[in-house]
């Protein structure tokens, strides 16, 4: 689903929008979402806003995915290794769940951006939403890294 999302939205860069997608996430304010509804409404043989749409209704796939998958991970990562590394894991499940809320919260957001019906409020609390996600998912992906890399040390060392 990374891969799709990533294709589906590659005709979303512009000298503006270098970032796609993302620029949408983190533009906090009317100003910047109007700058990359701006550059995505430009001549261009695409309508890189139905692009973005598109790009963003799929994301509620992906992040169903992602957010279980890290969710179910962490608990069983839990499991396998005890004291306060088996106890974050329980934290950090909870966190891939919450991660995958946020996400639902920030595409709502630019889904109403998009269908320029935006504010000021909107785009801060899309952007919030957005980071306080990408926090959560990255510390679960570390997590699971991390429990991977010392299993695999744990068996070579035996």
């Amino acid at each position: 689903m990374a891969v799709i999302v990533t294709i589906s939205g590659d005709k979303l860069k512009t000298d503006d929008t270098p970032h796609r997608i993302l620029d949408l996430e983190f533009a906090y304010n009317s100003a910047k979402t109007t700058k990359v509804l701006d550059a995505w409404t430009s001549v261009s043989p695409y309508d890189r806003i139905a692009i973005a749409k598109h790009n963003t209704w799929l994301d509620f796939i992906f992040l169903f995915f992602y957010s279980i998958f890290l969710f179910l991970a962490a608990k069983a990562i839990s499991r396998l290794f005890g004291g306060s590394f088996g106890r974050a894991g329980k934290l950090v499940a909870k966190g891939a769940l919450l991660a995958g809320l946020l996400d639902v919260l920030e595409n709502s957001g630019m889904l109403i951006t998009l269908s320029g019906n935006g504010s000021d409020t909107i785009a801060l609390c899309t952007t919030i939403c957005s980071v306080i996600k990408w926090v959560l998912a990255l510390v679960a992906v570390l997590y699971v890294l991390m429990a991977g890399v010392g299993l695999l040390r744990a068996r070579f060392t035996r």
